[in-house]
Formats: structure tokens, sequence, C-alpha cells
């Protein structure tokens, strides 16, 4: 649709758009009093929003953000708040001894988990139980950053339901199973990094006071999970996302308005969640609907204004200077790092639709080089954990940490003690060996 326009917005025109990626960044580092309230995140969205939809209408692009707004910016909400309800009615407690390969159990766990009901499920599913289970030891901060990493990012990779860049790239055209091409990569990363992290706890473990140990090792509580029926539900998610689409229902190649069978059969999944889980276990599971809202609010804005974005960066792709695949991991992976992933991979993507040219002969998914879309696809989901504000759960996993007088370093103690010295060196190896 965008090879057709005429005229191409200048780059300025993305001024909006990056005005909204930074507040998103910044806001909670300084005035978190003011933009901890949703209504004023829907403010910032409209103010940024509103003149991007006016300057488009009047230069004829009004129909590129409805495109995007029906086709990427609905699908996108409706998955992530099935996700996000269907999780919320799952509750798993209990408080077993915290030795090191408990821990790195619970992290591979959560690693698996990720790619099957997202890396923000698997995240809200697990720390409670993780800062629990090691609610006697005086040495955690290491645990919730490896948390992070792993579960809240790392896992995720497998498939489109993982990760918000990679359900994004697979409405863009990329199959379902295409992302379990990523299997060597998973395995290595999040391998690598719950043998690291099992080093490190291992030396931490050794370093509690015996009296801590014996508290753990005697205030025990059988691990329980409680709303096991919505596991039906969220297989239903994964079966709609996987099977309801053109390659399964050709109709939907002549009418792309079909393609919200799938939405459809997600929202079904996500009110029948509603109708069947007790408010008692959602209370007791701490669900609000204040972190979906503030999804929906904050991306309505994202949406929007990356439109002259992606219509630019499409133009112009040749005159960027990303020739290899390697060149599009680093690039996407150090703007993952500090902007949402997921309006990242769509910028990246565009830049991959101009440089067709540029790769004679390579085998095209969701009409890009594949080499290209799997740099993408890697560089945004794992480099979205190299800080606090690359991924969506990592800020709600820090409050969380720090709800329970977990210390968790700052923003660039996170970068200068953890991303940059452990994670970064697994990347560069990942990128060595893959890409």
């Amino acid at each position: 649709m965008m090879h057709d326009q005429i005229f191409i917005p200048p780059l300025w025109a993305s001024l909006p758009f990056l005005f909204m990626l930074l507040t998103i960044a910044l806001g909670p580092l300084f005035f978190n009093t003011w933009w901890e309230h949703n209504k004023n995140k829907l403010f910032v969205s409209f103010a940024l929003a509103i003149p991007t939809t006016i300057y488009m209408l009047i230069n004829g692009l009004g129909m590129n953000i409805v495109h995007n707004l029906v086709f990427d910016y609905v699908p996108f909400i409706i998955l992530l708040g099935s996700l996000f309800v269907i999780t919320g009615g799952i509750k798993l407690e209990g408080d077993i001894p915290a030795h090191p390969i408990t821990n790195t159990i619970f992290l591979a766990i959560g690693a698996i988990l990720a790619s099957i009901m997202g890396t923000t499920g698997a995240a809200m599913l697990l720390i409670r139980p993780v800062i629990n289970t090691n609610s006697e030891r005086k040495f955690k901060t290491h645990t919730i950053l490896f948390f992070i990493a792993i579960v809240a990012n790392c896992g995720g990779l497998l498939t489109p339901l993982g990760d918000p860049p990679l359900f994004l790239l697979y409405l863009k055209g990329a199959v379902f199973t295409w992302f379990l091409t990523f299997t060597k990569e998973w395995a290595t990363v999040n391998g690598l990094l719950l043998l690291i992290y099992f080093i490190y706890d291992t030396y931490y473990y050794k370093k509690e006071l015996p009296q801590d140990i014996i508290r753990d090792e005697t205030e025990i509580k059988p691990i329980r999970i409680s709303g096991k029926f919505n596991f039906l539900f969220l297989l239903g998610i994964v079966l709609s996302v996987a099977f309801i689409n053109e390659n399964y229902i050709p109709a939907i190649r002549e009418n792309h308005y079909l393609s919200f069978l799938r939405e459809a059969a997600m929202l079904m999944f996500g009110i029948l969640s509603v109708i069947f889980t007790s408010k008692k276990l959602r209370t007791e599971n701490k669900f609000t609907w204040g972190p979906i809202i503030e999804v929906a609010y904050l991306f309505l804005g994202i949406f929007v204004t990356m439109v002259p974005s992606l219509i630019y960066l499409q133009a112009n792709a040749a005159s960027l200077g990303l020739t290899t695949p390697a060149a599009f991991y680093y690039a996407a992976g150090s703007l993952s790092s500090f902007l949402d992933n997921a309006p990242t991979a769509l910028a990246f993507y565009e830049v991959a639709k101009g440089m067709l040219a540029s790769f004679p002969g390579a085998n095209i998914v969701a009409g890009i080089p594949e080499a290209l879309l799997a740099a993408i696809s890697l560089g945004a989901v794992f480099f979205g954990s190299m800080s606090y504000i690359g991924n969506g759960p990592n800020f709600m996993i820090k409050a969380i940490a720090e709800e329970n007088k977990i210390s968790m370093p700052g923003f660039f103690g996170y970068m200068l003690k953890f991303s940059l010295v452990v994670l970064l060196p697994v990347y560069i190896l990942v990128q060595l060996l893959f890409i």
C-alpha cells in the first residue's frame, strides 16, 4: 500500500513519534507521579496523534493511519489484552527451598512459558512465587535481574505470542511456525544465561547466613496452582493465532477483514476467562485493569505517530547504510534497548522492505528477505532486556521486586552492572554464530 504513495513525509514529520517514545522512556524516570496516571498517558497520545493525523490527512495519507490502526493496533491490543486477562486468572503460589538449582529451574520454566503465554504473562505468573521462594535469602537482586532477561524477554522468541514485536511481524505475513526456526538462538541465549545465573546463584548461596538457610529449608509452602482451567483458554489463543490466517483460510487473502475472526476468537476466550474466574482469585492475584489500559493508551499514540516514520524509512532505506543482516540486528537491537521494541521492529521492517533490490534471489518471508526478518526479530527480542525501558514487563518486575523490599539497581546501574557485562557478550556471540 505504501509503495504507491507519491508524497513522502519529511524526516521532521517523525518528531511526534520521537517525542512519544522519549516520553515513554523518560516519564517514569523524571516525572513519575504525574506519569503514573493513565489519563495523562492518554493525553500525551492524543496531543501527539492528532497533529500527526491532521498532517497526514492534508497530504492524502489518511488511509495509512486507518490501515495501521485497524490491521496492526487493534489485533495487537486484543492479543495482549486476552493474554493479560487469561494469565491474570492463573495463580501460582508457594515457598520451596531456594537452592540454586531450584531457582534455575524456575527461570528455565519461565523461558518456556514466555513463548506460550507471552513474556508479560509468564513474568506476572512467576515473579511472586520466585520472590516468595527467595524471601528467606539475603542475596536475591541477581535473581530478579536474570528473571527480567530470561522470562520477560529472551524466552519469548519462539512464537508470535511470545513478544509484541514478533506478533506485529506475524501480522505482516510471517507464518506462525516460522518463528520456531529460532530454536538454536533461543536455546543458546537462554542456556548460556541460565548457566551464568546458576554460577552467580551458587556463589551467593554460599554467602548466605546459616540461620537464613535454616529458615529457607524449614518455612515451606507447597507449590499450588489455582485457576487451571484458564490454560484451556490460553490454548485457545495459541490455536487462534496459529490457524486463523490466510495460510489455513484462503478467503482471508481476498478479504482481509475476515482475519478479524482471529481477534473475535481471542476476545471470546478472554471473556470466558473473566466469566469463569472468581473475583476472589483475581483479587488475591493482585489483578487490575490498569496495566493493559496503560498499554492501550500508549500504543494508540505510537501506532498513529509512527506512520510518517514508516513511510520515510521505506522510501529512504537504501541511504541508511544497513546492508547486512548483522547491521539490522545491531540497529534494531540498539533502538530496542532504549525505545519500545515493538515499534522498533516495525520501523526496521519498513526499512527492509526498501532493501529488496539489494538482496536478489533472497528467500522472501513476510515481504522482506528472510535473513533481515530474522535479524530484526532477534535484535528486538533480545535487546529489549538491555534496559528497564526496552520491554513492557521490565519495569513492572522491578516495581514488584521493590514492593517486596528487594533492592534493585537504578536505570544506569542496571546497564553498567548487568546488561552490558552479562547480556551484551551473549548477544554478540549469537550474532557471530547465527547471523
